[in-house]
């Protein structure tokens, strides 16, 4: 897959509520090889394992191109040691709001209590149904990103946060 990518993101708010809206999780490990103006991401999610590179994002952090590939686990396994900073892992949940699927990340480890959400579009101004428990969005804040919690994870900034998202 490759192409642009739009998407905004959200906080979850506090509660289980997303859970009980999901119709799939799976467990999703990914670390980051360094890389000057992309983001090169590997992934293990469940049994399956990609190769991503992300340029960086325009219109507010909202859309930026991305390219996909699956790869084998084996090959992941190998490119996650040229990764740096650690891994980031996560369980990720599937909502389905309106014609649209929410992904929602419940972080562990150092990111423990951080629970993000993102919505794809077709288009920037394309109109999207939130579920209730969608909080304050952070598109484009650099903070969410996953390879920036590696570098500065949640639990050093937490407190920055409304109590209703930590």
């Amino acid at each position: 897959m490759s192409g642009l990518e739009i998407e905004r993101k959200f906080l979850v708010k506090k509660g289980d509520a997303y859970k009980n809206a999901a119709f799939s999780s799976s467990h999703i490990k990914q670390g980051y090889i360094p890389a000057d103006g992309a983001t090169v991401r590997i992934r293990i999610r469940d049994d399956k394992s990609y190769l991503t590179i992300k340029a960086r994002s325009v219109n507010g952090g909202m859309t930026r191109y991305e390219f996909e590939k699956e790869i084998s686990t084996d090959e992941a396994e190998h490119l996650m040691a040229l990764c740096q900073g650690g891994v980031i892992d996560k369980r990720r949940y599937l909502v389905k709001s309106g014609n649209h699927t929410f992904e929602v990340d419940e972080f562990y480890g150092d990111n423990e209590g951080l629970v993000m959400a993102e919505v794809e579009l077709s288009d920037e101004s394309e109109p999207y149904e939130k579920p209730d428990f969608i909080g304050m969005e952070v598109t484009g804040d650099k903070r969410f990103y996953n390879s920036h919690m590696l570098k500065s994870p949640f639990k050093l900034w937490k407190n920055t946060l409304p109590e209703d998202y930590r």
